[in-house]
């Protein structure tokens, strides 16, 4: 049963591209269209181009607060996760020279 009123149609559903949104956002913010005119350009709800401008604005915002001046993330990050694998790899061979020192001082250990 259709939730739909009589004589009412539903415009199907359509899936904008990133680089679709991407154009429809630069359009809207530089003040070329208006949302409605975007809206209608892209054959798609006001709201739809409503939410569009709030995720852009979320990720910029996003992007904007994790850039640090220096070092780009990406670097850092490969740096971060190279320095834990080093450290990783040092305590890994620590334990085995540990458990080897542990093994000549007890002796060997019965485990049954």
């Amino acid at each position: 049963m259709s939730d739909l009123k009589p004589g009412v149609s539903r415009r199907p559903k359509r899936f904008l591209s990133a680089e679709q949104k991407y154009e429809l956002w630069l359009k809207v913010l530089s003040g070329e269209l208006t949302t409605q005119q975007a809206a209608l350009e892209a054959g798609v709800d006001r709201t739809t181009i409503m939410t569009l401008r709030k995720v852009a604005k979320d990720g910029a915002i996003a992007a904007l607060s994790a850039s640090k001046p220096g070092r780009r993330g990406d670097v850092a990050e490969l740096t971060e996760s190279a320095r834990l694998r080093a450290e990783n790899a040092r305590l890994q061979t620590t334990i085995v020279e540990l458990s080897i020192e542990l093994v000549a001082l007890r002796g060997k250990v019965s485990w049954g």
